[in-house]
């Protein structure tokens, strides 16, 4: 007979347990949601601002809660307010604290800096519902097919590329990357198809949707708290298949380096798929930057960097060139990340945004004047593919004038090919040059990018 064990408990290590509301918690410092104690705020809320040692909040958070002046400490920078956290509670541990914040604490907020500074045990948070679920609410469509991405002590670059890459955006704006600089950032790229819905004081009294164009929001002043939806014209806004994941899904399936039959092009004007390889490791693709395709062709390598997350303009001088990059993009399903420039290089990059990447796929008699405006501009990298061994001189030098670490490879590669009598040979493709420059990378400093 087999000997009877009591069961082992249920292991519970790393599971928190939540207080019951009204109780007491070993949480001192308790951080409302704007939905916890602005319209409809709550009495238990009410209670926990009123009985606060401190309460810490933006002015207009303060301000709707009602918090005395004695206890109040509106935010500015954040060290000095996590210093005077740290300084009351080193007075009194028992000392209640409230941070007051907009929303969801959690999503981009607050909380981060929080539990960073005095521990995730220390904290009770009560969201309130997030300005950018409110925003699609009040349109009516889901946002699980949304990217969002947060302004705030970030370089601004970054969400306008989104917004030029991404067919859904939401935007939590911040100085220097508001309504007026995202729409001026996308009607910069010609024949970018958006519209914006700018959402101001959500849950407020004086709340306002707006919708517009790019160039309409960059005409126009705007309050200093607003979230920012950017809209592709070629998408619905309610998405015909259900998503697995929220947001970017990352790249698409079939990999990358697509075969040339996936792309039509006129007389093998374009890049191998080996080559294609070796520049889309070199130029780096991914959500947030922007990158030229510069002699565009087929536009192969700015389809594939949009496959890949990022933004792309691809320029090319001959009119059935510039339909048949649009019909590529179509077919692979990125026609709303790539802009499309008629014109020559390299006067026609004059008026574009600066890329972090660029990749020049040719340029005749002005190819050094082309390589080193496009090394002058780009933040990151630029690659030059070359057939001619005679241009490579001018093409490096070009690159090494403007700064870049350069390096470079001859690529050809060896393609099966069928032989009757079911054997196979080797068939060789030209050998293509790759030159390559690379910016030092200069030190960024580190910011808290919190949303208050």
């Amino acid at each position: 007979m087999p000997e009877l064990r009591e069961p082992e408990p249920p292991r519970t290590a790393m599971v928190r347990q939540t207080p019951p509301a009204g109780r007491s918690s070993a949480a001192l410092i308790t951080v409302l949601g704007q939905t916890q104690f602005g319209a409809g705020v709550t009495d238990e809320s009410s209670a926990l601002v009123a009985e606060a040692a401190l309460v810490v909040g933006a002015r207009r958070h303060l301000d709707a809660a009602r918090v005395p002046a004695d206890r109040a400490l509106a935010l500015g920078p954040l060290a000095p307010a996590l210093d005077a956290v740290a300084l009351l509670r080193e007075k009194d541990p028992d000392a209640r604290v409230v941070v007051l914040a907009s929303g969801d604490p959690g999503f981009f907020g607050i909380v981060r800096v929080l539990a960073r500074r005095f521990g995730a045990d220390a904290l009770d948070v009560r969201p309130g519902i997030s300005s950018i679920a409110r925003a699609f609410a009040r349109l009516g469509v889901p946002w699980d097919d949304a990217v969002t991405v947060s302004a705030h002590g970030r370089d601004p670059r970054r969400a306008f590329n989104i917004c030029r890459s991404q067919r859904k955006v939401a935007v939590l704006t911040a100085p220097g990357a508001g309504p007026a600089e995202i729409g001026a950032a996308l009607a910069a790229v010609p024949g970018l198809r958006r519209r914006l819905v700018v959402a101001a004081d959500l849950g407020g009294p004086d709340e306002s949707l707006v919708e517009l164009t790019p160039a309409e929001a960059a005409a126009r002043d705007w309050p200093a708290v607003n979230v920012v939806l950017s809209l592709a014209d070629t998408a619905p806004p309610v998405a015909d298949a259900m998503r697995a994941v929220a947001g970017y899904e990352g790249p698409p399936e079939g990999g990358w380096a697509l075969p040339e039959e996936a792309f039509a092009h006129r007389d093998a004007m374009l890049t191998k798929a080996e080559v294609r390889a070796f520049a889309l490791a070199r130029l780096g693709p991914r959500l947030g930057e922007l990158v030229w395709d510069v002699g565009a062709g087929s536009g192969s390598v700015a389809v594939e960097c949009a496959r890949l997350g990022a933004a792309a303009v691809a320029v090319e001088r001959d009119a059935d060139g510039v339909e048949r990059i649009r019909a590529n993009a179509a077919a692979h399903g990125v026609a709303h990340a790539v802009a499309v420039v008629h014109g020559r290089a390299p006067e026609a990059l004059a008026e574009l945004p600066d890329p972090d990447a660029v990749f020049v796929g040719g340029g005749g008699a002005d190819l050094a004047r082309l390589v080193a405006l496009a090394a002058a501009r780009a933040r990151r990298t630029v690659v030059v593919t070359l057939a001619a061994l005679d241009r490579v001189p001018e093409a490096r030098r070009a690159l090494l004038d403007a700064g870049l670490a350069v390096e470079g490879v001859q690529l050809q590669a060896n393609r099966l090919a069928p032989l009757p009598g079911e054997v196979t040979r080797l068939a060789a493709t030209n050998p293509v040059f790759v030159l390559w420059g690379t910016r030092p990378a200069a030190p960024t400093a580190v910011s808290q990018g919190v949303q208050t």
